[in-house]
């Protein structure tokens, strides 16, 4: 986890910084709407690659947005979920589905 000193100055680079990369976004995308395991996050998320996925599920582990849990059973079973501050994310995914689906008309309108 980044230290105070560490993060940026402007609230807004700090966002980016943390979820700056659009994979992460879609994990956090996924993980909002439930717990998963790391293979539905990969059926869930085309194109992501293993190694991507397992970099940015740590990355986001290590920043405190995301829990890994890990069950003691035989195969172990880890499932993902995001915390409360990665929880706190959701009105901003709103907004950004919002302007998503804003922007989608806009250029609709304009092929017309």
């Amino acid at each position: 986890m980044m230290t105070k000193d560490e993060l940026p100055e402007c609230p807004v680079a700090t966002v980016v910084e943390l979820i700056g990369n659009k994979w992460k976004l879609l994990i956090i995308r996924n993980l909002l709407a439930n717990t998963s395991r790391f293979n539905e996050l990969l059926k869930g998320i085309p194109g992501i690659s293993q190694k991507v996925l397992t970099d940015n599920l740590r990355s986001l582990e290590a920043n405190g947005l995301v829990d890994r849990t890990v069950y003691p059973e035989v195969p172990p079973r880890v499932e993902y979920s995001l915390t409360d501050i990665g929880q706190s994310l959701n009105p901003l995914f709103e907004s950004i589905a919002s302007w998503g689906d804003l922007y989608k008309s806009f250029i609709a309108e304009k092929e017309q």
